[in-house]
């Protein structure tokens, strides 16, 4: 199992997210190819509700300290409640223009 898959199903079974990205962005540092170190999360959960940043990264943290301890060299970590998630894409998502149709145009 790879450490990628193994985070991503830690998370799914301890956070029930409605949304998960797990990134392995090891290929933008200095390591061997293939390597599992850097990795960034998205993730979305009810569980985050009414919780402060540091305490959501510090249950996620606790989850994957073996694979902290042994073999995540960096954890980029985006912790979102539905809303906070729901606002953020919004904000942050361009409207695709509107298709005149090839030949209305």
């Amino acid at each position: 199992m790879t450490i990628e898959s193994t985070i991503e199903d830690k998370l799914l079974s301890h956070f029930a997210p409605l949304h998960l990205d797990v990134i392995n962005e090891s290929h933008q540092h200095n390591v061997a190819p293939g390597s599992e170190s850097h990795f960034k999360v998205i993730i979305v959960s009810n569980s985050f509700e009414g919780e402060r940043l540091i305490k959501r990264h510090r249950a996620i943290n606790a989850l994957l300290a073996s694979e902290l301890a042994e073999s995540i060299h960096a954890l980029a970590l985006h912790t979102y409640t539905e809303k906070e998630w729901h606002d953020y894409y919004e904000a942050n998502t361009r409207l695709s223009p509107k298709c005149l149709g090839g030949s209305k145009g």
